[in-house]
């Protein structure tokens, strides 16, 4: 009997046990919205597959502790809902949720009040959680406090957050807000890296911000870097009104009109062959890519490596001509006596074959298939280039 008793205890505790996590509810969506909206609280929706390893490292590791269940279930209405089956579905398209885990918090209208992704240790989650249970977010969304002034500079940071994907129009007017704020205040990298992102032109505040900082900005990005953002933010208007996006095709005469007295005509050269590489690129009209390459990097000690050995590879793999070629090969001679990787030797070793210069060849492919293979890399590409040398 004692042993009988013993193993049902066991039972009862594993069992106790195992439910002591978050209190998710098993109503329906909107019964959940409407319950919050009710008891003046905001929703925790955990958006989860079933697939997700995080997600169910979230729901083993970190629903269970005893300070996070305590506080989840103290002050939120929870959800944990799947977002590929039954009305899950409708969830994921209505808030835009591609990965998962997603965490949102939403007060009792819908409207996202905080969002986040990922795995996170105790302290994150919490702190993520806390971040929402700020009293000025129950009693409405971020819209609702932006649109009442709201200037706090956490509040407005989380704003930019939570919206740059699903509204980037309100999260660059938050943006322009904070910036606003941080007049007399030293920038942060991040900070600096949001100022970038929402600037679109000349017209726009945060662009007063660059400018007025711009020593404080340089010290990151380089001067050079600078240089390169400001002029392209002075002619983005002159691309719009020179680009016919049906065909493809920039009226050079029509550009330089416009770009030439904001930035000057080199410059303005520089940008209209800078633009002609990335759109030709992106595209895959290699022909014109192929002229405004020579052009673009026609003295390679301006440009990165990384930029360098990508205009080599396109080179390698779509053009035949045999000057042209030749210039690629300099490139990426450039690139290999800065940086040896299983890449850029291949490439190297590529043009070398396709310029005739079979010894270069060889050396640089064996070296590739070298350099692949002492990295647990994949070597094939370098191997059947070798036996297309013997």
């Amino acid at each position: 009997m004692k042993k009988i008793l013993s193993f049902l205890f066991i039972t009862i505790s594993i069992s106790i046990f195992a439910q002591e996590s978050i209190n998710f509810e098993k109503s329906s969506f909107k019964d959940i919205l409407a319950k919050a909206k009710t008891e003046k609280k905001l929703v925790f929706l955990d958006a989860y597959a079933s697939w997700c390893g995080p997600c169910k490292m979230m729901e083993k590791n970190i629903f269970p502790l005893k300070s996070v269940r305590e506080f989840f279930n103290s002050n939120f209405i929870n959800a944990s809902i799947d977002m590929e089956k039954g009305e899950g579905r409708d969830i994921a398209r209505k808030y835009n949720i591609y990965s998962y885990p997603t965490y949102l918090f939403l007060n009792g209208e819908g409207e996202v009040v905080l969002k986040d992704y990922g795995y996170k240790s105790e302290t994150e989650f919490l702190d993520f959680a806390k971040e929402a249970n700020n009293p000025k977010l129950k009693n409405g969304s971020y819209k609702e406090l932006f649109a009442k002034g709201e200037k706090d500079p956490e509040l407005l940071l989380n704003m930019m957050r939570t919206y740059s994907d699903s509204d980037p129009e309100f999260a660059k007017k938050v943006s322009e807000r904070y910036f606003q704020g941080k007049e007399k205040q030293p920038l942060s990298p991040e900070e600096i890296r949001l100022l970038l992102y929402y600037i679109k032109s000349p017209e726009d505040p945060n662009y007063k911000v660059f400018v007025e900082r711009k020593d404080e900005i340089s010290q990151m990005i380089s001067p050079e870097k600078y240089r390169e953002i400001d002029s392209s933010l002075k002619i983005s208007k002159a691309f719009e009104a020179a680009y016919d996006q049906k065909t493809g095709i920039i009226d050079e005469e029509k550009f330089f009109k416009s770009a030439t007295p904001l930035i000057g005509k080199t410059e303005a050269e520089n940008e209209l062959n800078r633009f002609k590489v990335n759109y030709y690129a992106n595209v895959g009209n290699f022909a014109e890519f192929e002229k405004a390459a020579l052009v673009y990097y026609s003295d390679p000690e301006k440009f990165t490596t990384d930029e360098l050995i990508k205009a080599a590879w396109i080179f390698s793999e779509h053009v035949t001509d045999p000057k042209s070629l030749k210039k690629a090969v300099e490139w990426a001679e450039k690139v290999n006596m800065n940086v040896q990787n299983p890449q850029n030797t291949y490439i190297l070793a590529k043009l070398y074959a396709k310029t005739g210069n079979k010894d270069g060849a060889l050396l640089y492919a064996k070296l590739s298939k070298y350099l692949a293979e002492s990295q647990g890399q994949d070597s094939s590409l370098a191997t059947q280039l070798l036996e297309t040398l013997k």
